[in-house]
């Protein structure tokens, strides 16, 4: 048996309630004035997302949540409590959807190590307990919580279970992020908080890491920070949620980032791009891929997997780089792969990876 730690495969869940022209709606009504709708319009037809769906309730009228009847059709928006009492029911539900799907390709006895990302909530039991009971993982499993690590948590999942596998050979590590971002939308009328809140939805995803040598390889891991940036991207938790702070100068930070020979070699774990033919990279919103693409010279069709996540389900904060990784693992055999995500911090972390021989 290798040593070296692999991803057998990847399942993913989403739940099936789909609020995003909802949200465009109730948003564009929030606006201020005419000429900040247009805005908002504007910029809500360049996001590139179709779909993005919710673990909250369709209204009792059949409607969306930002609906009459819907969980935030009220004056003043659900607080932390009742977002999070959601947060502990529909976490480990939509976790186990993801087991499942990752239950039909690979089969996953044996467990000995489970591994959990997730910064949209909080419960004690955490959500590794709940869903370790629910699944049946023995008592002896070794549990780890990864959280509030936000958009590159994925990274810091793997990396972990990569560690654990290379030290104990017959490790079966479960892997699961799980973020439900919809619970914490705000009732903020500025363009530049609606236009962030415009990128996230739910979802949930599970993967399986061994040394039997199959799926993707997971390489050396790296991480880097883009200096003066801690504001840039921020959770905020408040007594209506958590509220996300993404300033519109991310694009432009990364990109002047990746534009410096430094932070690109950093930021690719010294990968020259010219040999890389595998790209996932956390879809995080279309100006963010715009801005990797360019700034790295990438060939048109390198982030089509980002891209195709993005559309159907917009960002699903750590579960979206699994997301991308998962149609990696369904496409053409990958020489050399470079996963990265970026986040609070503002950091870059990410692997490289390649496809079993």
């Amino acid at each position: 048996m290798s040593s070296i730690a692999h991803i057998a495969a990847i399942g993913t869940a989403v739940p099936a309630h789909d609020i995003h022209e909802a949200f465009i709606s109730w948003a564009r009504a929030r606006l201020p004035d005419v000429r900040t709708a247009r805005v908002f319009d504007r910029m809500a037809a360049r996001a590139a997302i179709t779909h993005r769906w919710s673990v909250l309730p369709v209204g009792a009228d059949g409607g969306s949540p930002v609906d009459p009847d819907g969980f935030y059709a009220k004056d003043v928006l659900p607080g932390t409590a009742e977002r999070m009492r959601l947060y502990a029911q529909a976490a480990p539900a939509l976790s186990i959807a993801a087991i499942e799907a990752l239950r039909a390709q690979v089969a996953l006895d044996g467990i000995t190590h489970l591994v959990v990302a997730s910064c949209t909530g909080f419960v004690a039991p955490g959500i590794d307990q709940i869903v370790a009971r629910e699944i049946g993982l023995a008592p002896s499993v070794e549990r780890l919580l990864v959280g509030f690590m936000g958009c590159y948590a994925a990274v810091a999942a793997l990396r972990s279970a990569r560690h654990i596998v290379r030290s104990d050979a017959a490790a079966r590590v479960l892997v699961i992020c799980v973020e439900l971002s919809t619970l914490h939308l705000q009732d903020n009328p500025a363009l530049e908080p609606l236009l962030a809140m415009l990128q996230f939805g739910d979802g949930a995803a599970a993967a399986l890491v061994t040394a039997t040598p199959a799926g993707l390889a997971l390489g050396t891991p790296f991480a880097t920070t883009l200096p003066d940036s801690a504001d840039l991207i921020r959770w905020d938790i408040t007594d209506r949620g958590f509220a996300m702070h993404l300033s519109g100068e991310v694009p432009a930070r990364i990109a002047a980032g990746l534009n410096d020979p430094a932070f690109a070699t950093a930021a690719t774990g010294g990968r020259p791009t010219l040999e890389i033919d595998g790209w996932a990279v956390h879809a995080g919103g279309r100006s963010i891929l715009d801005a990797v693409e360019h700034s790295l010279n990438l060939p048109e069709h390198a982030l089509a997997a980002s891209r195709a996540v993005l559309s159907a389900y917009g960002n699903m904060s750590s579960a979206t780089l699994m997301f991308v990784l998962a149609r990696l693992l369904a496409g053409p055999p990958i020489r050399e792969g470079v996963a990265l995500a970026f986040g609070p911090g503002l950091a870059a972390e990410g692997f490289g990876f390649r496809s079993a021989a």
